[in-house]
């Protein structure tokens, strides 16, 4: 008898279980949809955007100056391209880049990018699980505008600017770029995307971008590519790379930017304004 008895509750527990998970999965859209939210702007981008995320942030003035939502989902220290490693696209970190963030914004599944940012240990990425699942939530069908502020690390990182063979070569950062407009206009026919160059940078080794070639040629050579790229995506393209900051002497870093890099709390409302321009003009 009690052998029956535990039997019974062993078969009545898997019948539970199974109800449950048939009904988590059925009503799963339903529930996601409750939290669904659209801003009117969406900014991709790297440290630039990412790094300062209080109200001084660049996406966060943005927003004030715009007087819209505007949902900051830079992550710093990500590159526009899928960076090398055995050319895996299931490489994990390879899923935060622009071309694996915009494939998610297709598929409408960040699930990829939630394990990773749940794994991730590394310094200044604290904000990464929240940027992720809030684009979870985001209904891109309904989304405005999206700002692509991405590139330095690429240079940084050496990436190719270009693959002749394979213009759509994720692991370059022209067919990184094309492989995630497409993505987005997939998402959104009706989408307007807007390029942010890269700013000029300067380095302690006392050197500037246009002098230090870190394996994939200097700056300027990756934000001439991509003002040609935005032509021929018939995007826009905001230029802070040649007309955010005088950069005619060393001195000049130190006006806008907090180590040659990064902008400083002037730089980063001069970038507001600017962007904010640009945008309140007609796309």
């Amino acid at each position: 008898m009690d052998r029956l008895h535990k039997k019974r509750i062993i078969i009545y527990g898997i019948a539970a279980a199974e109800i449950f998970a048939v009904l988590f999965f059925l009503t799963f859209r339903e529930r996601k949809a409750e939290h669904i939210w659209h801003p009117e702007v969406v900014a991709f981008g790297d440290s630039v955007f990412g790094a300062v995320r209080d109200e001084t942030g660049v996406p966060e003035q943005l927003a004030e100056l715009l007087g819209t939502p505007v949902y900051n989902a830079a992550l710093g220290g990500t590159c526009m391209a899928r960076l090398e490693s055995g050319r895996r696209k299931d490489y994990p970190k390879n899923s935060l880049s622009l071309a694996g963030l915009t494939k998610s914004v297709g598929a409408e599944d960040f699930g990829v990018q939630q394990t990773v940012t749940m794994r991730t240990r590394e310094n200044n990425t604290e904000y990464f699980a929240e940027v992720v699942n809030g684009l979870e939530v985001i209904d891109f069908s309904r989304v405005e505008i999206v700002l692509l502020q991405q590139g330095v690390n690429d240079y940084h990182a050496g990436v190719p600017i270009e693959n002749p063979e394979d213009p759509y070569d994720e692991y370059t950062f022209l067919g990184a770029l094309r492989s995630s407009v497409e993505a987005l206009r997939r998402a959104n026919p009706e989408l307007r995307i807007v390029l942010v160059t890269p700013l000029y940078t300067w380095y302690t080794t006392g050197l500037t971008c246009e002098e230090a070639d870190q394996g994939g040629g200097v700056l300027k050579e990756y934000v001439e590519a991509e003002l040609r790229a935005a032509e021929e995506l018939d995007i826009e393209v905001i230029d802070v790379f040649h007309d955010f900051s005088p950069h005619e002497k060393w001195e000049d870093k130190d006006l806008y930017m907090t180590d040659g890099i990064h902008p400083n709390e002037a730089g980063r409302e001069r970038l507001a304004r600017i962007i904010a321009e640009e945008l309140s003009r007609e796309g």
